[in-house]
């Protein structure tokens, strides 16, 4: 796990100058190890991402170098020496690679310290939360969310997107490029320039939320009226079931996804059946709403024993379905011709990819 970050810059004229860390409280590192960092940087100039691990201390380091306004910085994450062999810069160097030149842009000024400190709780939480954690921030974080139905009318660029989000939705203190690490990581937007148009982004993956049978429904071997009584139930549901309906009063959302408890149960119920008892330690002993689940049919229960009835599952899909809203865009002129078919060949060129499958679900 990140123990902190620091930004250094490199003075020609005296060497390294550390400007900031967060966590502020200790010390800097000795001044032996950035020079030692700044000659790794020398040896590799090929690499912006270098790693160090000094003979001496606890820590490993991972540095990015970075050029702003003909300066040179180093973005530095300091780990323990046994938690290098995964850490943030392997998994999503390009993620990092954006974060550092948006922080070290930042440096003159008063959003530095914010900036810094989100940066580091956001390397720290997609260390230790697994890819459905992860997925699940884009229904809970409201910020987040609302990026992300914005992203669903197609291209936009970030000055717009900034403005949008300001003015339409009254977010007035935004770090635009770290709250996009999330949707660059989990695949489901690509920054790039168009002509006229800087730093645009394109959503080429959408997610949804969406209760599904489990992978591997129940039986009971002791007991076959409850396997029938079970397969029946399923049937009947499924067969009746309104999606849009689901969504439209955001069941699932409220239910599961904003409920850690629920959330929890959930995922355990996938690997076998439990107590009733054991539903409700997981619960926190909460009768009513184990009898909410079994109203609302994401669980089943018979003499005693829960089994999982409804499983809640993230699915990424092409978002096609905007095609058609980007043609209605460029009509009205809200967006260029080369935004237009910008965003159109990336579509396209997932359609044509032998390797493209149009859903996959987490």
């Amino acid at each position: 796990m990140i123990e902190r970050i620091l930004i250094v810059h490199w003075n020609l004229q005296i060497g390294p100058e550390p400007i900031i860390q967060y966590p502020p409280e200790r010390a800097f590192p000795p001044k032996d190890h950035f020079l030692k960092i700044w000659a790794a940087h020398e040896l590799n100039k090929e690499d912006t991402m270098i790693e160090f691990t000094p003979e001496d201390g606890e820590n490993s380091f991972i540095s990015i170098i970075q050029q702003f306004e003909g300066e040179i910085y180093f973005f530095i994450l300091v780990y323990k020496k046994n938690d290098l062999v995964n850490h943030f810069g392997k998994e999503s160097p390009d993620i990092l690679a954006i974060m550092s030149k948006n922080l070290v842009e930042l440096i003159n000024t008063n959003k530095i310290t914010r900036a810094i400190s989100e940066a580091y709780t956001t390397i720290k939480n997609y260390s230790k939360l697994d890819e459905e954690e992860n997925l699940k921030n884009f229904f809970q974080d409201k910020i987040k969310n609302t990026i992300l139905q914005i992203l669903r009318d197609g291209v936009i660029s970030k000055s717009k997107l900034t403005n949008k989000l300001r003015h339409d939705y009254g977010f007035s203190t935004l770090n635009i490029d770290l709250i996009l690490v999330s949707f660059i990581r989990e695949n489901l937007i690509i920054k790039k320039n168009v002509p006229g148009s800087k730093e645009c982004y394109f959503l080429i993956n959408d997610i949804v939320c969406a209760r599904i049978p489990p992978y591997q429904l129940p039986i009971d071997i002791d007991d076959a009226n409850i396997t029938k009584k079970y397969k029946d139930s399923l049937e009947s549901f499924y067969f009746n079931y309104d999606i849009i309906s689901d969504y439209e009063n955001r069941v699932i959302i409220q239910t599961v996804l904003l409920d850690k408890e629920v959330f929890f149960l959930i995922k355990t119920l996938r690997n076998g059946k439990l107590s009733f008892n054991e539903c409700l330690n997981i619960l926190n002993n909460k009768q009513e709403l184990l009898n909410e689940l079994l109203e609302k049919k994401f669980i089943f229960e018979a003499k005693g024993i829960v089994y999982l009835f409804s499983d809640v599952r993230f699915i990424k899909f092409k978002p096609y379905f905007i095609i058609q809203k980007l043609l209605e865009r460029y009509k009205k002129q809200d967006i260029s011709l080369d935004e237009y078919l910008a965003h159109l060949r990336l579509l396209a060129e997932q359609i044509e990819s032998p390797r493209s499958i149009d859903y996959e679900i987490i």
